[in-house]
């Protein structure tokens, strides 16, 4: 198998855990999302398994390297979208997918059409020329997606991609990663708190205090819980006498 596996992988800050032995894996052609509270240990996840933070215990595979041995190999397969924007505002999108694509390596013409194919699929190709500044929140995000797609990654990792969105353009943005999941058959890793950016149909995986609570398929994790939905089957398995 390839896309994402994570297995083991445990960190501390200082005398705090943070993860407590997490294993998880994505396939390609798969939507996980990653369900849970505001310090559950979403953000420290995508740390490690961007390589920002480097874990001795452990391991992080993307599309079948090991990302801690082999990193140039595991981190070209990667595209992520972090919770904080990192777009230059006083250049254009286009500019900013040519400069994102020529770290990777890519040409001009190549990173120039691979961003029209991409914005296209995002509708955003009519904002191709647009400076970045004055986009709204949602195109912003669109367009972050789109740089983090240009060299053809295998794993996609979001952290808390809509943060800051209104409902509609949390909504389309859900919607638009789908459609890629299902195109492209890229592994797509969506760290949320938010119950109903999870989808039917979606891998599952609910994380607090470090650890995992649930995993599986969305209808797998309510029935596990004895709740009668999602909603219900979060807060139970987030609850502090579960988590205790």
């Amino acid at each position: 198998m390839t896309g994402l596996q994570i297995e083991d992988l445990t960190w501390r800050y200082g005398d705090k855990p943070a993860l407590d032995a997490v294993s998880l894996s994505v396939a390609p052609g798969e939507f996980c999302a990653l369900l849970g509270p505001n310090g559950a240990g979403k953000s420290t996840l995508f740390n490690l398994a961007t390589r920002l933070f480097e874990s001795s215990h452990g391991s992080v595979r993307i599309d079948g390297a090991d990302l801690y041995k082999n990193p140039a190999k595991s981190l070209s397969a990667l595209g992520v979208v972090f919770q904080q924007p990192t777009l230059d505002l006083d250049l254009s999108v286009l500019e900013n997918l040519r400069y994102f694509g020529s770290l990777h390596g890519m040409s001009g013409r190549e990173t120039t059409g691979r961003a029209e194919e991409t914005l296209r699929l995002l509708g955003m190709e009519d904002r191709i020329a647009e400076t970045v500044r004055r986009l709204n929140g949602g195109h912003r995000r669109r367009m972050e997606i789109a740089r983090a797609l240009i060299h053809r990654p295998k794993v996609l990792l979001l952290d808390e991609p809509t943060v800051g969105l209104d409902p509609a353009a949390r909504a389309a943005i859900t919607d638009h990663v789908h459609a890629l999941v299902r195109a492209d058959g890229i592994a797509v890793l969506w760290a949320t708190h938010l119950v109903d950016e999870v989808r039917s149909g979606d891998r599952l995986v609910v994380l607090h205090r470090g650890r995992v609570r649930a995993a599986g398929s969305v209808e797998d994790v309510i029935a596990g819980s004895g709740k009668a939905d999602l909603a219900s089957a979060f807060l139970h398995l987030t609850a502090e006498d579960v988590a205790a």
